[in-house]
């Protein structure tokens, strides 16, 4: 599946909006880390994965791990993966989430890629990959000992200032981090909250929010990640 212009024609006005700002997205506006060039990273891709006809409606699909796992337990993430050899990033982010969620890759369009970032802990280079949900089919747990949930998220919803808090780690770092689920009681942090925010940041989506409102990580969330070296940033990123 291309990312092409054919799609730009049958995308949603509000989701042209999106591709535009992803085109115009730096890795510097996105994170405080890029791939180095001797890393050998491991190379991975995420769906992020769009519905609605319009942003009043628009959703945004995301897993919660499951529970026991070893490394990021419980954790809120995009679908995705490792990119396995002779894959593109759009390949693996559609087959991973088949894996995790039961979609039927042939109802979404792919429209754009944002660039590759760096998650130092496991040496990953990530590409979020986003697609139009242009025809949604049911999703739902496929394998229960990776993921717990699936949830298909508002976007009102994580932009209400009432579902936004900050929230920090052992170490003392602190980053913005959402409220979702049914009863606002599952925590979106980490990778994947900072690019929903600084995409929307971007898009001039965000509204004010009381960053006064901190929230530790529950100790079983962090298994996996490193909560005592900080690595120094190698981009030009701020905290707005």
């Amino acid at each position: 599946m291309s990312i092409c212009d054919c799609v730009m024609i049958g995308l949603p006005p509000w989701l042209r909006e999106v591709r535009r700002a992803a085109e115009s997205i730096t890795v510097h506006e996105l994170t405080r880390f890029m791939p180095p060039e001797d890393s050998a990273a491991r190379r991975g891709a995420v769906l992020m994965l769009l519905g609605g006809e319009n942003r009043d409606e628009g959703y945004l699909l995301l897993t919660e791990r499951a529970h026991h796992m070893r490394s990021h337990p419980g954790q809120v993430s995009f679908p995705g993966g490792s990119i396995d050899a002779g894959e593109t990033p759009v390949q693996a982010a559609l087959r991973e989430a088949v894996e995790e969620t039961g979609l039927d890759p042939a109802g979404v369009e792919v429209f754009a890629e944002l660039p590759e970032l760096w998650l130092p802990p496991s040496n990953f280079a990530v590409t979020p990959v986003l697609g139009w949900w242009r025809e949604p089919t049911p999703v739902g747990v496929v394998d229960p000992d990776e993921v717990h949930a699936v949830f298909s998220v508002p976007i009102a919803e994580l932009l209400d200032p009432r579902h936004r808090i900050n929230v920090r780690i052992p170490n003392g770092w602190v980053s913005p981090a959402f409220l979702i689920g049914p009863d606002k009681d599952v925590l979106l942090w980490g990778f994947t909250a900072g690019i929903v925010g600084r995409l929307c940041d971007h898009l001039g989506w965000a509204t004010a929010w009381d960053s006064s409102r901190v929230r530790d990580v529950p100790a079983y969330m962090l298994q996996g990640v490193a909560t005592k070296v900080p690595v120094p940033p190698n981009t030009d990123f701020r905290e707005p």
